[in-house]
């Protein structure tokens, strides 16, 4: 929306507001990356598929078989955010 705006204007105004928004989309990208936060979405959306998949391969699974499926899963995610902590930013 800000660069149709300073598109059509061309005005300093506009400019500023695209630069201001263009910096903070940038700033938001780079602590993403840095603190592994994309990559902990993605652990998380995986656990809860894998979750849900067990759940759907399995309707009859007693609450024992469920809890131990589901604290499996937590345990994996658990320990692949850990491995993030290890990983060199660079």
């Amino acid at each position: 929306m800000a660069l149709l705006n300073w598109l059509s204007s061309q005005s300093d105004h506009d400019r500023e507001a695209l630069m201001t928004l263009t910096g903070i989309g940038l700033a938001k990208e780079l602590y993403t990356r840095l603190t592994g936060q994309d990559r902990v979405d993605d652990f998380k959306k995986e656990c809860i598929q894998s979750i849900a998949e067990f759940v759907r391969a399995h309707p009859r699974a007693s609450e024992a078989e469920l809890s131990a499926e589901v604290n499996k899963n937590v345990l994996l995610f658990a320990a692949r955010v850990k491995a993030l902590e290890s990983t060199p930013i660079f």
